[in-house]
């Protein structure tokens, strides 16, 4: 299966609003089912033109009777059904449910991923219960992890759920944080992150890391960090074990106080601490068996990006309590870091 391309043309009307975001949720056909948030993410993505000007700003200006044309992609039709697949329960209450991913599992099908996904499990243990704001696709998905990405997640299983969820993640109110093994160890007493454009030290050796995030220009399978466009995210870490002397890997905890699609894999490349394991951003580092001994066969045999959401905490979408989770770091990744203790 093959993703299926479209353009749909906006006519602007009269009066339009002074920001080109505003302008298009506006006046794009009822048909297209184009949300905000969606056109937000096509701006961002290069995929919204003026004749041949790409307009990557939702501030942009446009006038009356002007013709834009917004490039969409849709994935390949595929049946969504219900499947037997064992999931890890952390909470489930008659709203929601917080559910503790495994590494290889894809949240949703997609082109690719016909089936065996987070979705298809959940249509089994839910059954009908889930919400329907996410469309037959994603019923009740609010946020993702990356497919070889472990840990938690939380599905809505009402669309009150849903929504009271999706303003929390749009607002950036919920509360996540990571744990993730990279190259080197990110010090405030390193001269060289002082010259990473994007970065600065907070208050107790914490990295800031500072950037907008859009595709690729030539692989849109990829982010990549701009300075203009994109979408604004910022990632916040610090080392809590360093290997080696000097340190040449480090367990890092990560937190985000934005949610961009593969946003700590980029940042932590971006400043030159790219991810164990990780096939698209990590390249592989020369590491030294004299300081890391078998942590070094370890590093270059891990099969994937070294990354486990590892907490999560957001108010309940009804009942407006604090809930707060927490997920215990995988056997693979706890053997990974014992090889380099070792």
């Amino acid at each position: 299966m093959s993703d299926l391309h479209s353009v749909v043309q906006v006519v602007i009307g009269p009066n339009p609003p002074d920001r080109l975001d505003k302008a298009l949720a506006r006046d794009v056909p009822e048909g297209a089912a184009l949300s905000r948030s969606r056109l937000m993410r096509l701006i961002a993505d290069g995929a919204v033109r003026r004749g041949a000007e790409v307009l990557d700003q939702p501030r942009a200006r446009v006038a009356e009777g002007e013709v834009i044309e917004i490039a969409v992609t849709h994935g390949a039709e595929v049946d969504t059904v219900a499947q037997d697949i064992a999931l890890d329960v952390v909470w489930e209450d008659d709203d929601l449910i917080v559910i503790n991913k495994p590494a290889g599992m894809v949240v949703h099908p997609a082109p690719g991923s016909p089936d065996q996904t987070l979705v298809n499990a959940l249509l089994h243990h839910c059954g009908d219960t889930l919400s329907g704001v996410g469309g037959e696709r994603r019923p009740g998905i609010v946020h993702r992890i990356d497919k070889e990405t472990s840990g938690l997640l939380v599905v809505a299983k009402t669309d009150r759920a849903h929504h009271g969820l999706a303003a929390q993640f749009e607002a950036h109110s919920t509360a996540r944080r990571y744990l993730t093994v990279v190259y080197g160890a990110p010090d405030a007493a390193d001269p060289r992150l002082h010259g990473v454009r994007g970065t600065n030290f907070e208050a107790g050796n914490i990295l800031k890391i500072t950037t907008q995030l859009a595709r690729h220009r030539t692989d849109r399978q990829r982010q990549a960090v701009t300075f203009t466009g994109g979408r604004h995210a910022v990632t916040r870490a610090r080392v809590l074990e360093a290997f080696g002397t000097p340190p040449s890997v480090a367990l890092v905890e990560c937190w985000l106080e934005t949610g961009r699609t593969h946003q700590i894999r980029v940042h932590m490349a971006h400043v030159g601490h790219a991810l164990i394991g990780d096939p698209v951003y990590g390249g592989r580092r020369k590491l030294s068996e004299k300081t890391l001994g078998a942590g070094v066969q370890a590093c270059a045999d891990f099969p994937r990006q070294a990354l486990h959401a590892a907490t999560l905490g957001f108010k309940h979408p009804v009942t407006g309590g604090d809930l707060s989770f927490s997920a215990e770091i995988p056997q693979d990744m706890q053997r990974l870091i014992a090889d380099l203790r070792g």
